[in-house]
């Protein structure tokens, strides 16, 4: 998922004395004003909330709210102290609550007068209609870029498919690895094993973040979160959205203005069947066989660039061997590039001793019949919801994911623990190789998931001529009894445990019990249930007030720790979850969370910085994405150079990476963490709890996007539209 800290070179180029004086220039600022970037929603029912962060206590300041015309549209005092963020023993900001009401549709800054003065950036006050459909189309613009194969859309980013050798690529053997991840075959047994199978068709997909990783595991969790919000929401992600919405109002450019290629709606159909075709590949119904990944990022002990503690076989040791493979995550290209890769040094393009694996990338598959839990269940959601979008558009598709989703879930082992145990792999879920680099550890909630879509698949096809009746031989009520008992388990064995989650790639309960409750009212509530739909409305409840909880103990309210990781994902799955709530409740609280929470993550933070590419006037520029750093801009928007809109980072976590490619170009050019000074954690200074950002193409834990990240993104902004 991310580049390794191979190397680390110093930057030059970088005088003392331009170091010195932009470190001087920024610490001599005492306060900062922190908004949400996006906007805010006009006609809320509370006020809309920015937050001061100040180095000195701001008794008696003021502030004042001016338009686009520099008129005052209103002025107050500095609201109370809601906490303070702690960047070192000697170092803390005092936050303030700035709340405010002004009219709609206009653009504003906030001006502080007081002990020390500050200026946000600009914002947008208006409908959610005005704020939020163009983020859905930069959104689809993201996606769109990170197509693999010859079905790829040239746009400002992209000029050439990529992996076109992937359509016959060959299947191998899950190598076994080290402690450190190190592929430990060596001599005799060649680098890979092949499983001795025909080539596959492994062509398409979307590269999984970064890196031109292709993984079953976080495609087919994306792809489920795309087709509930093409079915949800209809008029903001389906056939209904809008054309040519119109860019943010704050945005200085956007996707939808970027040229040809890009998106001129907020229309994910044909993307999310992208995704589903890529998965129905993956699968092979006949064999009962699950190709789980394509390409490998892991070194090799004794074939390549691992080194098993002496020189044996490190890149041309004592074994006999000339191996020096390379892989993935050691080289640095554009994804056209790499079906005929040549290394400087080689004799030639792919050659079998160093780049064979990057020009013929290897696909992974399942051992044996079963599969692991939580892929089967996020992968029978996803072909259960295709069938649901595309029964009447396109049969054959809907029909084929039909019986793909019914075998796959039948298919699930369920002797897996739950919750697993991270550091005994021989009982680790299947996620990716090496397992730790998505160590997923809990799978009722994906079964739920699977088994409720399943349930509506199903109660849909009742109706449908073109269905077969072998697909319709299991009830849709044997499904949601099961949906219904993975939901209890989940309670039982995760919740009351404390190891609950909130939306993210780990955990889908806080959707899969949304989408349990609708099944159940629409079965009519049987009490043949394992849970009711009372008990599975409650059970989200508890889950979204856990978050309320957390935000009380947070200087900016957000629900969940800075530094847990994967920041931006968790927010935007918070307000997902909140939005949720709205809806079963009608409780305007949870309305106010779900925009709160959003704004936390689009720059009412202390860093001051949306983390999403292209939303909002500071985002950032440095992302570790090869396409984004070697086609695109490396300073924003302002540039005219394309940027990789919508993407979502990994955000604010506990600590920053480093290390340097060839061909990677350097961002920030001249090396400055211009965020350092803004890193700390809520209360008083504690190092093990704080939290830490930094915009450098170096620092993948911050600065790389993914699709599982960006995939709450979407039914964020549906769920603000749907709620206006």
């Amino acid at each position: 998922m991310a580049l390794f800290n191979r190397c680390i070179r110093v930057v030059s180029g970088l005088t003392l004395f331009a170091l010195l004086s932009f470190t001087q220039a920024a610490l001599s600022q005492k306060a900062f004003v922190r908004v949400n970037q996006i906007g805010y929603e006009a006609n809320s029912s509370t006020p809309s909330r920015a937050y001061l962060m100040s180095k000195v206590a701001e008794t008696g300041a003021t502030f004042t709210v001016m338009n686009e015309a520099g008129k005052a549209a209103y002025s107050g005092k500095v609201g109370s102290l809601v906490g303070t963020w702690s960047h070192s023993d000697t170092v803390a900001y005092q936050v303030y609550a700035l709340d405010f009401s002004v009219p709609a549709k206009h653009t504003y800054t906030i001006a502080v007068s007081g002990p020390a003065a500050a200026t946000s950036p600009k914002f947008a006050v208006d409908k959610a209609s005005v704020l939020y459909p163009g983020l859905l189309v930069n959104t689809l613009f993201f996606y769109q870029t990170q197509r693999d194969g010859g079905d790829y859309i040239p746009n400002a980013l992209r000029s050439a498919p990529g992996h076109l050798k992937d359509k016959q690529a060959t299947v191998y053997q899950t190598p076994p690895v080290d402690d450190n991840d190190w592929i430990t075959y060596e001599p005799p047994t060649p680098p890979l094993v092949s499983e001795n199978l025909p080539p596959m068709d492994a062509e398409g997909g979307w590269w999984d973040a970064g890196d031109y990783m292709k993984y079953v595991e976080t495609v087919s969790y994306t792809d489920a979160l795309m087709e509930i919000g093409v079915r949800d929401f209809p008029k903001q992600m389906g056939a209904a959205a809008p054309k040519e919405p119109g860019a943010p109002p704050v945005a200085l450019s956007y996707a939808g203005t970027s040229g040809t290629g890009s998106p001129k709606s907020s229309d994910f159909t044909g993307e999310a069947r992208f995704g589903t075709r890529w998965l129905l590949k993956m699968w092979d119904g006949q064999a009962q066989r699950l190709a789980y990944q394509v390409d490998n990022s892991q070194d090799w002990d004794y074939y390549g660039e691992g080194d098993p503690g002496s020189s044996a076989g490190y890149c041309g040791g004592t074994y006999s061997t000339p191996y020096c493979l390379i892989t993935e995550y050691d080289i640095w290209t554009l994804p056209q590039v790499q079906d005929n890769y040549d290394q400087a040094g080689d004799p030639g393009p792919c050659d079998q001793y160093t780049t064979y694996y990057i020009c013929n990338r290897p696909v992974f598959s399942n051992a044996g019949t079963k599969i692991s839990p939580n892929l089967a269940g996020r992968l029978a959601a996803s072909f259960a919801t295709c069938y649901q979008i595309h029964a009447v558009d396109d049969s054959a598709l809907a029909n084929r994911c039909l019986k793909a989703a019914e075998q796959v879930f039948s298919l699930a082992d369920l002797s897996y623990p739950d919750p697993g145990d991270y550091g005994v792999c021989p009982t680790c879920l299947l996620t990716i190789m090496p397992y730790d680099g998505y160590p997923e550890s809990v799978w009722d909630d994906d079964m739920e998931l699977g088994a409720t879509e399943l349930y509506f698949a199903l109660k849909q096809a009742k109706s449908d001529p073109n269905v077969s009746s072998d697909l319709l031989a299991t009830a849709p009520l044997a499904y949601l009894k099961l949906a219904t008992q993975f939901a209890s388990n989940y309670v039982t064995k995760i919740y009351k445990n404390g190891e609950s989650d909130t939306l993210n790639l780990y955990d889908v309960s806080g959707l899969a019990h949304y989408e349990l409750y609708k099944a159940i009212v629409q079965q009519g509530d049987p009490a043949s249930l394992a849970m009711s739909a009372a008990q599975v409305k409650a059970q989200l409840l508890n889950q979204v007030n856990d978050a309320v909880t957390n935000s009380k103990t947070d200087a900016f309210g957000f629900g969940v720790n800075w530094r847990n990781g994967d920041t931006t994902s968790h927010g935007a799955g918070l307000s997902v979850m909140a939005s949720e709530a709205y809806a079963l409740t009608g409780s305007p609280s949870y309305d106010k969370f779900s925009r709160e929470w959003m704004g936390n993550i689009m720059g009412a933070n202390s860093w001051g910085v949306s983390f999403i590419v292209g939303d909002g006037t500071t985002f950032p520029n440095c992302i570790q994405h090869q396409v984004a750093n070697i086609a695109g801009s490396l300073e924003g928007t302002s540039g005219g150079t394309p940027i990789l809109w919508g993407a979502a980072v990994e955000g604010p976590t506990s600590s920053a990476t480093s290390g340097l490619l060839d061909g990677m170009n350097v961002c920030p050019a001249n090396g400055v963490n211009v965020y350092r000074k803004f890193n700390g954690n809520s209360g008083a200074y504690n190092k093990a709890s704080k939290a830490v950002f930094k915009d450098d193409v170096q620092s993948y834990s911050t600065t790389e996007p993914g699709i599982d990240l960006t995939s709450t993104s979407f039914l964020m902004w549906s769920w603000r539209l749907a709620n206006q």
